[in-house]
């Protein structure tokens, strides 16, 4: 299809800016825009997506998302569908869940806030009708300049599913993996972000979760990134658990940089981070996705001073929201969305 494929300009655009030497992105989804839940159509997608990556652009972000519009499903609020569209979409999962599947599921204890799974897998996976190639080159096929395209970690993916073949966690996971990591290769963006909010609760699957991400990174032709939160399910953080206790299994990550919950958590958080690799820039969040409250360009600049008083000026390559939109208004996400501009530039003195 036309509007699926990025022009050979476009295309050509899909490098990341080298200045400023701290640049300002966001994490993925936006808020829902009524026009679009009103009248769903691929064609009022692609309006929309063009509608949000130049909201971001003309308010001076140097790496935007494509909002993850096209993943929204209006039966999953809670979790903005980024869970079901990647489970519907692979062979071997069938999404008709019944009682006896949801009274299993229901076993699997750190799942509590799920009533029943996202899917159940019944025989090897396969990518069935998932094509991240055309959602991509549809985001790019409006955008002028660098944007980054995200997907949902295989960790996070298996955590949700009821495993009637496999009857292994591991070999689930990595069966997800390999799913994913066959898609990403060719993918014509400036940064491929996978997106994880499960694990920071859960450090005790750090290795598997590794094992799997790694997989999709490697794969990766462009900047590789990884964003992590304690959960944003309903707007409300559901992981308990620090930095400090993931500090190994981010740093065996094969990533550029990564994209991480701060503005919502507390400060001696910061001081985990002076541990990780410096072969990977740090993405501090300095928004707080989970509040309506609008940070002043000060509240900003404040926030990038005070890691980079901890960690030093050189290892933060990036400030961004905590998470993505998809909880506030479209009026509040897009003055956060100034204000994290406005807040990096202070910083630097622009």
């Amino acid at each position: 299809m036309a509007n699926s494929v990025a022009s050979a300009a476009n295309l050509a655009s899909q490098s990341l800016p080298k200045q400023p030497r701290i640049l300002t992105t966001t994490v993925g989804s936006y808020s829902q825009i009524d026009w679009l839940a009103a009248s769903p159509s691929e064609q009022a997608v692609l309006d929309a997506t063009s509608v949000v990556i130049t909201t971001q652009t003309r308010a001076g972000i140097d790496l935007p998302t494509d909002g993850e519009l096209y993943r929204y499903d209006i039966n999953h609020p809670d979790t903005n569908g980024m869970i079901e569209y990647f489970i519907s979409r692979m062979s071997g999962i069938s999404t008709q869940v019944g009682f006896s599947d949801r009274k299993a599921f229901a076993q699997k204890k750190e799942m509590g806030f799920r009533v029943k799974p996202a899917g159940v897998v019944h025989d090897a996976l396969g990518e069935g009708s998932l094509d991240l190639l055309e959602a991509c080159g549809r985001s790019a096929s409006v955008v002028e300049g660098p944007f980054k395209f995200t997907l949902t970690s295989p960790f996070m993916l298996a955590r949700t599913l009821l495993d009637n073949h496999y009857n292994d966690f591991e070999a689930l996971t990595l069966a997800i993996a390999d799913v994913l990591a066959q898609q990403v290769a060719e993918l014509p963006c400036a940064c491929v972000q996978v997106d994880e909010a499960n694990i920071p609760g859960s450090p005790e699957y750090a290795p598997v979760a590794a094992k799997a991400i790694n997989k999709i990174l490697d794969n990766v032709s462009c900047e590789k990134a990884v964003h992590f939160c304690f959960g944003n399910y309903g707007g409300q953080v559901i992981q308990k658990g620090s930095w400090l206790a993931l500090i190994d299994f981010l740093n065996a990550l094969h990533c550029d940089h990564l994209v991480l919950e701060m503005a919502h958590r507390p400060v001696q958080d910061l001081d985990a981070l002076a541990e990780i690799d410096p072969r990977i820039k740090l993405g501090i969040g300095v928004i707080d996705i989970k509040v309506n409250h609008i940070e002043t360009p000060d509240e900003v600049a404040g926030r990038i001073e005070q890691a980079a008083r901890k960690l030093g000026e050189n290892r933060i390559g990036w400030v961004h929201p905590d998470c993505g939109f998809w909880m506030l208004k479209r009026s509040i996400a897009d003055r956060k969305i100034e204000a994290l501009v406005a807040g990096r530039d202070r910083f630097l003195g622009k």
